[in-house]
Order: structure tokens, then C-alpha cells, then sequence
């Protein structure tokens, strides 16, 4: 014989049955704990503070098994009891009702222990923390609990819960699915608070986990207990000073409202909350000081599914039948004694403002279904012979037959449970509105279901959401504003990854898109716009005919063959006149075309570089000017050898007649049309982008080719140049009249200044402005041998026609002879 020892804990509800349903749910939501002396024993536990939601879980149990009852093809000639037990939120309590779920409430019995259940399987419980109290329990004996809310992702580990059961998804799909919902609206700065317990510990692990796979950081997570007032205080105060606009809260319905209490009490509203099953619907929490906080709240809640005949059952039909508190002995009415103990409940015997709202009861209606049909095929029951009630239902044979379930409810939903032993998850998402009536209303405006592909999963009606605050526009919250395309974000130091400074990307990088991580480089030809967003072609730049440099060097190379054709045309007239015969007309006229040429040259230097004009204008440049010195030099040899053949027996200018003059500058030419055509063939010039001196623009420019081949070109004309100088120099003091030996040293002498200065600029002008210095250098050279030469004589031939006689000439001549002599 075996006997309980202390006092039997009774069930609140209960009815005998052949088989036998145990419950377990929060109808009180507080335990007043006694004071323990440990002088004598403890007094009973007393609850408090009815919890309207978990009464109707219980009473919607008892109407599913009602309903069973009465079926004709589910269990035909077998009655199904329950035994259904308040825990009052609190684990202590479930324990109790565990060990009395698995035992008898009899002080003793005269039989010997069996082992065998009191129940066949347990509905419950509603939050996850009790329920794994429940399961650990009746685990080692292999009871099935079936819980229709208990969602915590630790309950699918089969090796430590292999009897628990769900209709109800786990949180590791709700977690998620609140992670993408914080996502789809850009709030990126969130705050967090959870329960203190297997529950909200496994939710919110699950959701940061997920927040930080979408990018989501979270400002601040706490925590709480329902027991702990100290800790509810510190979130408070955490939340009043943050700086997140929405908070997800992973919290049981008993922790969400202490603390919407105290979020009240603080006066912090226009938050944006993102809740979970466990208190987004539950009516409990809608108080008239509620809606300022929670009002457009959003979050996850369990699909409704209207039972037929259930409303009219929860108003009127159980408190008629099963918690009929008056029965008749005789002539005598008496009152029941569990009336009596639970005054608080027969308060809302005609209340059925939260009937409309009841979303868990579909999943008690499934657990109890599940049961049944499990039931059902164990005593090999039909609708002729009825069930076997001689067979020994055991609780593995449950247990693996729940497994096997696959049943549709007259809702039209089916039943089934996957490998962990939970439902598929489907949720509604919904939305605190206030109705035009002034009422609290749940309003849905989304779904969201994981059996569903990737991208198809939510599906949400955004402006049907009414957000805190009566707000028209999506709150925003986050850390940082978004860096605009052209910016870069630079992560704040010690904060995390959405905190960040939008810093410019830098000359040639661009970014494109919002929140740019770093700036992508443009290819070498493209350079950044001024936001630095796109990349645009970069300026090419050369000396253009049109700009204003290019004109005015145009101008004076036209004018310059301008003055060059006018001199030319007046030695022409004036070709028999004693002047222009002694100054050697046919070598002037020669010099008079060269110079034309080398103002023509410098055109070649303006507009865009090609292989033509790269090549044509060095060459054209180095022959050119070689032609003019060669000139230059030939009448300045001319000079000397007249001078020479003057004196007494000087026989000197019959080897440098006119013949010798043309093969002279004939001679020199050509070795540097040698040059050229050398430097042509090994590496010629080239057009040539260069993006290395401006990194904004390409300069298009003639590279050299080869650089010894310029150099040459240069030096073989500064060496004529030079010579050129050098015999000018020595004929300086011949007779003015009779020579050019003065004008051709000054000619020769701005020539070499212009040149030798010409290098260094050359060197050091960047882009355009080298070829501006190059094609000065020519001008001013070309300019300062036309001036210097032919100046004084345009200037006796049309000024001083007086002097330009050969008497005049030939008289200068006679005194410097006889004064030299003399």
C-alpha cells in the first residue's frame, strides 16, 4: 500500500472519463508565497489576479472533449476525462501539478503502485519556462505534453524532450521573422528586453543572432524577471535614455504588462514596441493609459481560427454545466466548495469582450484532437464495434502514435507535427489600433509563413499600419543617418557597426549606392564628379586653335608670315637696288622662305596630337630652322669672305661663290634631315594620354619616342646656331654699310638666349604649356632673325631711298679701307 505524504494537490477542474487529460495553465497569474519559519507548516500557496486568457484556454479544453464525447466516429463508447490544474504563473506551482498530473490525489490506496499515469498525455503549458518543469518531469515516465504556447527553441531538442509536443511554431522562426520585420522597415537601432527565462533567453539569443545576419544592431538588451521589481526599474531607466526608436520585446504576457506599468508611470510613450504572441493580442494589457505607450505597436500573433459553437460554450454553456455553482440535494440547494474557493472567477461569468480575440484556443482544440485520434487508432476503435477497452494504453504508445498524426479539423486546419514535434509557423502580424469607437483593436496587416520560398515568406500591407503616436510617417531609428551616394561610412570607434561618421570619397573614387562600406576607384580615363556618385570621362586637354592662348599664338604666326611675305615682296621690287644686290638676294630670299616655313611650323603644334602631326612637327620644326641658320650662316660667311676679297691679293671669294653658298645650306639641311629620318625610323613621336600630371585630366601631348632624336634635332641646330654667333662676332667691326655682320650677331644672339631658356621651361611646363613654350620659342626666335636682319634694310629701302645707292655704299667702303690700312 502506498500513501501520499503532506496535502494532495486537487485540480481546479476536473471530470472523470475512461481516459483521462491532464491540464495545466496560468489561470492566476500571482503567487502570494507564506512566511517560512521553519517552525511549523507552510500554509497553502494563494493565487491572485485572474487571468482571463488562460481561463479560457482551460475552458476551451473542456469543450473540445465535450465535443469529443459526443462523436459518434471518434472514440464512440469511450469517455474522455480531465483534470485541469492552475498553476499560477509561477514554476513552483507547475512542479505540484506535475507530480499530482502523474499521481492520484487519493491520501492513500489500498493498491500497490503501478507506474501507470493518472493521465494519458498533458495540454500545457502556456509559457515555456513551466512547461519545461512539465516536460522534465514527465519526460522519464514518457508522458506526452502537447503545450499550444510554450515556444522556446530549446524544447525541440528531442533527446532531452522526446515526449513534448506543440501546435505552435518555435521561436527560432519567430525570432527570425522579427529580425526581417525590424529589417523591412530600416530600423536599424534597435533596443531589446526580454523575460529572465528559458523563453525570452532562447527568443532573444535567436533574435540577435538573426539581427546581426540583417545588419540590425542593438543598442541595449536587458532583462527582467516578474519577481524582480530592481531589474524592471533599471530597464526603465534604460529605455527613458536611449536613443532607439523601437524595442523588441521578447517578453510573457506578465512581464510585458509590469512593464507597461511602469512605462506609464514614467510617462515614456511614441516608442514603437515590436512584440511577440506571448502579449501583441492579449487583452489583459489594454488599460486606459495602455494605448499612449503600445499604441501602433507591431509583432507576431498566432492565426485566429473560429471554432464553431466555442463562443456560445465559453459565454454561457460552462457556466451552466461544468462550473455550475449551485446544486440541489432534495429539497436543499447548496453551493459547491470550488465556487467557493474561486469567487474571483464567477465574477466573469457575463463577460465576452475578449471572446472575439482568442487565438491559442485553436491550438488547445488541435492538442486535443491529436490526443483523440491517438486514442482513437491505440483501442482499435470503429464506428461498428466501437473501441477495445480491455487494451492497456501506455504513455511511449502515445507518444509515438502523436508522432503519426495527420488529421483536418472540422476549422479546416491540419494537424501534424514535424521532427522536433512543433507545427509549421504561421503568424499574423498585427497592429495596435484605436477603432473609431475608442476601443483597442488587434488589426492585421500582414502574414507571415515559413513553409513558404524564400522572398515570399511576409507579406505586409504597410499603409493599413498605424504607427505610435497616430504618426503618419514610419518612424525612424537609427544610429546614424544614411551616407548618401559619394560617401563612405567610417565605423565609430567602441560602438557597433551602425554607428558610423559619412566621410567624402576621395578625388577619383566614387560610391553609388546608400550606405557605401568604401568608394570603388574609376578607371584611368574617368575621373569622379564633383558628388563623387558617378564617373564621368575625364577632360582631355591640348592646345586648341579656339582657346584663347591658341588664338593669339595664331595670330602672330599669321602675322609673322604676314611681315615675312611683306619684306619678301619689297626685296622683290627692290632686287636691283645696290642694297639688296650686296646683301646677297638670293641667300635673303632663302632666308625669307625658311622663316615662312618656321612660322608655318608652330600651326603644327595646335590641336590634337596624331602620328602625323607628332611626327611633322618636331621634324618640320628641326629642318626648318636648320634651312634659316644655314641661311644665316651662309651670308654672315658671305660677310667675311667679301671683307676679304677687298684687301690686295685675295683671291678667297672664288671658292665661296654662289654655288658653294647653295651647296652650303644644301649641305647643312640635309644632315639634319638625316637626323630626323633616323630618329623617324628607330622610335618616331607618338600621340601620348598622359594621366600622371593631372589627375583630373588627361593631357594629350607627343611623346618624343626617343629622346636622343630630340635632343639631336636641338643640338644640331644649336650648334649652328653657335657657329653662326661666333663669325658674326668676329665680322662686328666690318663697315655698316657693306655688312650684316651686327644684325646677324644680335639676331644670333636672341636666337641662343631664346633657345637656352627655352629648355628649362620646356621641362618644367606642365601640360598644354609645353607646347605653348615651345611654339614661343619658335616665334620669338623666327621673329627676332626676320627683325634683326631685314629690319635696318626695309627701313633705308623705304625711308631712306637716299642712301640706298652704290655710291653711297662704295664710299663707306673706301674710308674703313683706307682707315684700316692706314
Amino acid at each position: 500500500m502506498s500513501q501520499i505524504r503532506g496535502n494532495p494537490e486537487f485540480p481546479l477542474l476536473s471530470k472523470e472519463g475512461d481516459v483521462m487529460i491532464g491540464g495545466a495553465f496560468s489561470i492566476h497569474s500571482k503567487i502570494d508565497q507564506p512566511l517560512l519559519s521553519f517552525t511549523e507548516k507552510p500554509t497553502r500557496l494563494e493565487c491572485s489576479r485572474v487571468n482571463l486568457r488562460e481561463f479560457r484556454f482551460a475552458q476551451t479544453m473542456i469543450f473540445a472533449i465535450e465535443e469529443i464525447n459526443r462523436s459518434e466516429f471518434l472514440l464512440p463508447n469511450v469517455s474522455i476525462g480531465y483534470r485541469i490544474y492552475d498553476n499560477c504563473g509561477s514554476t513552483l506551482s507547475s512542479m505540484r501539478a506535475a507530480m499530482a498530473l502523474m499521481n492520484s490525489d487519493e491520501l492513500s490506496s489500498g493498491k500497490r503502485c503501478s507506474g501507470q499515469s493518472a493521465v494519458h498525455a498533458i495540454i500545457g503549458e502556456s509559457e515555456s519556462s513551466s512547461t519545461i518543469v512539465l516536460s522534465r518531469t514527465t519526460g522519464p515516465f514518457k508522458i506526452p505534453v502537447i503545450s499550444h504556447s510554450a515556444t522556446c527553441e530549446c524544447l525541440s531538442n528531442r533527446k532531452e524532450y522526446p515526449s513534448f509536443f506543440r501546435t505552435i511554431a518555435s521561436d527560432l522562426y519567430q525570432s527570425r521573422a522579427l529580425a526581417q520585420l525590424v529589417k523591412h522597415f530600416g530600423w536599424t537601432w534597435v533596443g531589446a528586453v526580454n523575460s529572465d527565462s528559458d523563453y525570452g533567453n532562447n527568443g532573444m539569443a535567436i533574435f540577435l543572432a538573426a539581427a546581426q545576419e540583417e545588419g540590425v544592431c542593438v543598442e541595449y538588451t536587458e532583462k527582467f524577471h516578474r519577481a524582480e521589481p530592481e531589474k524592471l526599474m533599471k530597464v526603465v531607466e534604460v529605455i527613458r535614455k536611449s536613443t532607439a526608436q523601437v524595442i523588441v520585446g521578447f517578453l510573457a504576457h506578465v512581464e510585458m504588462n509590469n512593464l507597461l506599468t511602469q512605462l506609464s508611470l514614467h510617462n515614456i510613450t511614441g516608442l514603437q514596441f515590436i512584440g511577440v504572441e506571448a502579449w501583441i493580442t492579449a487583452d489583459s494589457l489594454v488599460t486606459p493609459t495602455s494605448f499612449s505607450v503600445l499604441g501602433g505597436s507591431l509583432g507576431f500573433a498566432v492565426q485566429k481560427a473560429n471554432v464553431s459553437g466555442l463562443d456560445d460554450f465559453l459565454i454561457k454553456s460552462f457556466w451552466e454545466t461544468e462550473f455550475g455553482c449551485k446544486e440541489k440535494n432534495g429539497s436543499t440547494v447548496t453551493e459547491r466548495a470550488t465556487c467557493k474557493e474561486n469567487q474571483d472567477l464567477i465574477e466573469f461569468e457575463d463577460y465576452d469582450d475578449d471572446v472575439a480575440e482568442l487565438r491559442y484556443s485553436s491550438n488547445i482544440y488541435k492538442a486535443i484532437y491529436a490526443v483523440a485520434h491517438s486514442l482513437h487508432s491505440i483501442l482499435n476503435c470503429s464506428k461498428s464495434q466501437g473501441c477495445d477497452k480491455n487494451v492497456k494504453v501506455s504513455p511511449w504508445q502515445m507518444v509515438e502514435t502523436l508522432k503519426q498524426v495527420n488529421l483536418t479539423i472540422k476549422t479546416g486546419d491540419q494537424v501534424w507535427f514535424d521532427g522536433t514535434g512543433a507545427a509549421v509557423a504561421r503568424y499574423e502580424v498585427v497592429n495596435w489600433q484605436r477603432g473609431s469607437d475608442g476601443s483597442v483593436q488587434f488589426k492585421p496587416v500582414g502574414f507571415y509563413d515559413a513553409s513558404l520560398p524564400p522572398g515570399q515568406k511576409f507579406v505586409l500591407k504597410t499603409e493599413d499600419i498605424m504607427w505610435p503616436g497616430r504618426k503618419k510617417g514610419l518612424p525612424v531609428s537609427v544610429c546614424s543617418e544614411s551616407c548618401r551616394p559619394g560617401t563612405y561610412k567610417v565605423l565609430q570607434k567602441g560602438k557597433p557597426v551602425c554607428c558610423y561618421d559619412c566621410i567624402p570619397c576621395a578625388d577619383g573614387e566614387i560610391s553609388n549606392s546608400t550606405d557605401s562600406n568604401d568608394c570603388k576607384k574609376c578607371p584611368e580615363e574617368y575621373w569622379s564628379n564633383q558628388n563623387r556618385d558617378a564617373c564621368i570621362l575625364k577632360n582631355v586637354e591640348f592646345l586648341y586653335f579656339t582657346e584663347v592662348m591658341g588664338i593669339i599664338l595664331v595670330f602672330f604666326t599669321l602675322f609673322g608670315v604676314l611681315f615675312t611675305l611683306i619684306v619678301a615682296i619689297l626685296f622683290l621690287i627692290n632686287k636691283d637696288t645696290p642694297l639688296v644686290k650686296a646683301n646677297n638676294s638670293e641667300l635673303s630670299f632663302l632666308l625669307l622662305f625658311s622663316l615662312t616655313l618656321c612660322f608655318l611650323c608652330s600651326l603644327t603644334f595646335i590641336g590634337p596630337p596624331s602620328d602625323w602631326s607628332c611626327m611633322l612637327r618636331h621634324t618640320a620644326f628641326g629642318i626648318t630652322f636648320v634651312l634659316c641658320i644655314s641661311c644665316v650662316l651662309g651670308k654672315t660667311l658671305v660677310v667675311l669672305m667679301a671683307f676679304r676679297a677687298t684687301l690686295p691679293g685675295s683671291n678667297v671669294m672664288k671658292w665661296f661663290g654662289p654655288v658653294q653658298q647653295r651647296l652650303s645650306v644644301l649641305g647643312f639641311t640635309l644632315i639634319q634631315i638625316l637626323i630626323c629620318i633616323l630618329w623617324l625610323t628607330i622610335n618616331p613621336p607618338f600621340p601620348f594620354k598622359n594621366m600622371t600630371l593631372y589627375k583630373e585630366k588627361i593631357i594629350l601631348e607627343c611623346a618624343l619616342g626617343s629622346p636622343v632624336g630630340f635632343w639631336a634635332v636641338l643640338g644640331y641646330i644649336g650648334l649652328l646656331a653657335f657657329l653662326c654667333f661666333v663669325l658674326a662676332f668676329l665680322a662686328r667691326k666690318l663697315p655698316d654699310n657693306f655688312n650684316e655682320a651686327k644684325f646677324i650677331t644680335f639676331s644670333m644672339l636672341i636666337f641662343c638666349a631664346v633657345w637656352i631658356t627655352f629648355i628649362p621651361a620646356y621641362v618644367s611646363s606642365p601640360g598644354k604649356f609645353t607646347v605653348a613654350v615651345e611654339i614661343f620659342a619658335i616665334l620669338a626666335s623666327s621673329y627676332g632673325l626676320l627683325f634683326c636682319i631685314f629690319a635696318p634694310k626695309c627701313y633705308i629701302i623705304v625711308l631712306k631711298p637716299e642712301f640706298n645707292t652704290k655710291k653711297h655704299l662704295m664710299g663707306k667702303m673706301r674710308s674703313y679701307i683706307h682707315a684700316y690700312n692706314y
